[in-house]
């Protein structure tokens, strides 16, 4: 196997960080090596202890290091948080080769000219996603690469994010010995990934309910056009357990993960159960009835909050529905809840990819699927996605910043990472 071939994502979440080997191969693209690892120092997506986060990177880039034999150098890092925000913007530049073809370099500029927009002073941007392209005033164009025109304008969609959560989430990943190619924003690559094409087109929403929050991203138009995260997520459910059972929260979660429930009608009254009760020795025995009882209201309040969000971002009655992933919707009986709940059409996302079907795994797998799409754009064809890919070979020789494919994978982002670093060394 070629180390030139491979790509890794970090998703660090509030209960689990995962690293992800991706291998592209004659144009197509295999999942080889899952590390996961428990994740300590994040509390509701939001990094709250540098050193124990580094902890859990380190573990989780360990454990999928072993898993297939090489030394990971570099990853693609997912970002999320309450923090996000979008905001639209518009760019417009000259088309600069004397024939008139649209080249990369115009796509670049046209890019940059989008970004330059007014933010507050604790804001940065992370991506810049085209919604349209338009090339002397024809609208509707995705790809305007070797198209001939004269005045070339983009529909851009600017992400930012607070500097803060942005530098302390670099630190980490920088602290645990890996350098960063590239920040990705894990709602669009989770709905690039698990979105079909109509569906991002007619409108749709993204659910990812992690342990520590919940994060609603609606596409519509083809691109992602509104986010938003609520504090609330897997932890609840597994705080009411220890609550109603009066037992110790990781035990909760074991029997969460092993007898949870989440509609009382599928729950068997005949599956036996048995923790200890704080303060005692003494084991108590409970049914999974009783353990639906505790987990079907919370559930329940998860839908009923993520339908009151996006009622509030200004949406109803979306054609493609919501689309469920992350962690706790793995649990049995939450499609049954959600499509009573949000009365719409309900499905969970699966990433199609051996030792990763685990809708925990989406967003990890869509930051791999993000970048690849990313690169074919760019490259116009999958045979060269390797040049972009995540080199593991120690001692292999610098490019030229004029042909060092990192410099371009996003205009700018590296000189920005560069001034946040400045502002706090």
């Amino acid at each position: 196997m070629s180390n030139n071939d491979i790509i890794v994502s970090l998703d660090i979440g509030t209960s689990k960080v995962r690293a992800i080997i991706g291998e592209v191969n004659n144009g197509t693209f295999n999942i080889i090596g899952v590390g996961s690892a428990d994740s300590e120092g994040i509390r509701k997506g939001a990094i709250v202890d540098i050193d124990q986060t580094v902890q859990s990177i380190r573990s989780a880039v360990d454990h999928a290091e072993r898993m297939v034999g090489i030394e990971i150098s570099e990853v693609y890092v997912g970002i999320s948080g309450n923090h996000i925000g979008l905001q639209s913007s518009h760019g417009v530049v000259a088309v600069s080769n004397e024939d008139r073809e649209i080249g990369e370099e115009d796509i670049e500029r046209v890019l940059k000219a989008a970004e330059v927009v007014a933010l507050p002073p604790d804001r940065e941007i992370i991506d810049v996603v085209a919604k349209q392209y338009v090339v002397d005033g024809l609208e509707g164009i995705q790809d305007p690469r070797g198209m001939i025109g004269v005045r070339l304008e983009v529909e851009a969609i600017i992400i930012t994010g607070a500097k803060t959560a942005i530098h302390n989430l670099l630190r980490c990943v920088e602290k645990s010995g890996l350098k960063i190619k590239d920040l990705v924003l894990m709602s669009l690559g989770a709905g690039q990934l698990a979105l079909s094409k109509d569906e991002k087109t007619m409108g749709s929403v993204l659910v990812d309910i992690g342990a520590g929050s919940t994060t609603i991203a609606i596409f519509e138009g083809g691109t992602m056009v509104s986010t938003s995260t609520l504090p609330i997520g897997g932890e609840f459910v597994t705080n009411d357990i220890a609550y109603g059972l009066r037992t110790l929260t990781d035990q909760a979660e074991k029997v969460k993960l092993k007898y949870g429930c989440a509609l009382m009608a599928d729950a068997a009254p005949d599956v036996t159960f048995k923790v200890v009760r704080i303060g005692s020795n003494v084991e108590k025995e409970f049914t999974q009835e009783d353990l639906a009882a505790i987990v079907e209201p919370r559930v329940q309040e998860i839908f009923h909050l993520v339908r009151e969000e996006v009622k509030r971002l200004g949406y109803s009655e979306l054609p493609g529905g919501y689309i469920l992933t992350g962690g706790t919707v793995s649990m049995p009986g939450v499609l049954q809840v959600a499509q009573g709940e949000l009365a719409a059409s309900v499905r969970i996302a699966v990433p199609d990819y051996i030792g990763v079907r685990d809708p925990g795994y989406t967003s990890g797998v869509g930051i791999l699927h993000n970048v690849i799409r990313s690169i074919r754009m760019r490259s116009g064809s999958s045979a060269n996605v390797s040049s972009a890919g995540n080199k593991k070979t120690v001692n292999r020789p610098k490019a030229s910043p004029a042909t060092n494919p990192e410099t371009v994978q996003k205009p700018g982002f590296i000189e920005r990472l560069k001034n946040i670093f400045s502002d706090f060394i």
